[in-house]
C-alpha cells in the first residue's frame, strides 16, 4: 500500500521548521528536544506493538534525525520527490522505526500508519523502502551502502549544477565496513563539500562494544586522514548538532561524530548492549513512556 502525505501535519511541519531555522540556536534546541521526546515515545509504542525492532539504536539516533529534519534540511513532505530537496539517507537501516517516526511527525504520511510497523504487507517494514515510503531516498539495511550512495548523490548534484545537500547517518559499528572508506576517499578526492556524514557513535553494536569487536579509535583522525573536515559533538545536544550540521568551512566533505548513548532517554536501556534488538515487556514499555515525558 502506497503512503500519502498528511496535509495538516506537513503544513505544521513546514511552519515549525521555518521558525526553528529563524530562531537563535539555543531557542531552537528547546523545541527540537520537545519533538525528539515525541518521536521517542512513538518509537517505543511501535516496537511494543510489533514485538520487533532495534530500540537501542532507534533511541540513540533520534536527536540526530530530528535536528536534521527540522533544523538542517530543506524538505517538503507534500512533495517528497521535489527536485531541489536536500537528500537524507539513513545508512543504519535497521533503525527504521526512528526514521518512520520522524517522517510521520513531519507529515510525510499519516501517523496512524505507525501502528502497522512490521505487520504483514505493511509499507513500514524492518528496513526503509524507497518505493513504499515517501521521504526515503534509498533502500538501506545492508551496512556500508549508505555513504557510497550519498557520495553518488553529491556527485550528481555537482554534475547537474544543483545546490542541494546530502546528509547520511551511519552507525559506528558500520564503520567497520570497507566500502565506507572507499566512499570517504572518493568524496574527499572530489571535494564534495555538499556532503555530510553523521556517525551515530553510541559505541555499541550487535553483541558487544565496537572497540571489543573491531577497534575504531582514533575515529576522528581516520576521517581527517581521508581529507574530511571533522566535527566531534554531543549527539544529544541539539544546539551542538545544529552548529555541526552547518556548511563546510574548507570546501571538503564534513564528518560529524555524534557521541550518543544507546537507548537514550530510558534509564534501564541506556548503554546496555542487550537493547540492540531486545523488545521491552509491557511493564518496561509503560516505564519507558513515563520516562520520556517532556
Amino acid at each position: 500500500m502506497k503512503l500519502s502525505a498528511d496535509p495538516e501535519r506537513s503544513t505544521l511541519y513546514r511552519e515549525l521548521s521555518a521558525r526553528i531555522r529563524a530562531s537563535d540556536v539555543d531557542v531552537a534546541a528547546v523545541e527540537l528536544r520537545r519533538i525528539s521526546q515525541q518521536v521517542r515515545r512513538s518509537i517505543v509504542r511501535m516496537i511494543d506493538r510489533a514485538q520487533m525492532g532495534h530500540i537501542g539504536g532507534d533511541l540513540s539516533v533520534t536527536d540526530i534525525l530530528v535536528t536534521c529534519f527540522w533544523g538542517a534540511l530543506s524538505l517538503d513532505p507534500k512533495r517528497p520527490a521535489w527536485r531541489e530537496r536536500d537528500r537524507f539517507i539513513l545508512s543504519k537501516g535497521h533503525c527504521a522505526a526512528a526514521l518512520y517516526s520522524t517522517l510521520a511527525h513531519c507529515g510525510f504520511f499519516h501517523a496512524e500508519e505507525l501502528d502497522t510497523f512490521m505487520a504483514p504487507m505493511s509499507a513500514l517494514n524492518g528496513h526503509p523502502n524507497k518505493i513504499k515510503v515517501p521521504g526515503v531516498e534509498t533502500n538501506t539495511g545492508a551496512l556500508g551502502h549508505g555513504l557510497p550512495v550519498a557520495t553518488g548523490c553529491a556527485i550528481a548534484a555537482r554534475l547537474a549544477g544543483e545546490t542541494w545537500r546530502t546528509v547520511v547517518v551511519l552507525g559506528d559499528g558500520e564503520m567497520q565496513e570497507g566500502s565506507n572508506w572507499e566512499a570517504a576517499m572518493t568524496a574527499s578526492h572530489y571535494g564534495l563539500s555538499s556532503l555530510t556524514a553523521v556517525v551515530d557513535r553510541n559505541r555499541l553494536q550487535q553483541g558487544a562494544r565496537t572497540e571489543d569487536t573491531k577497534r575504531l579509535e582514533p575515529l576522528a583522525d581516520k576521517w581527517r586522514s581521508f581529507g574530511w573536515e571533522v566535527r566531534d559533538v554531543d549527539g544529544h545536544d541539539h544546539a551542538a548538532l545544529l552548529r555541526a550540521l552547518g556548511p563546510s568551512s574548507d570546501g571538503q566533505p564534513v564528518a560529524v561524530i555524534a557521541n550518543t548513548i544507546k537507548g537514550k532517554g530510558v534509564s534501564f536501556m541506556e548503554d546496555r548492549v542487550e537493547w540492540h534488538h531486545k523488545v521491552p515487556t509491557r511493564e518496561q514499555t509503560d516505564r519507558a513512556l513515563a520516562e520520556l515525558v517532556g
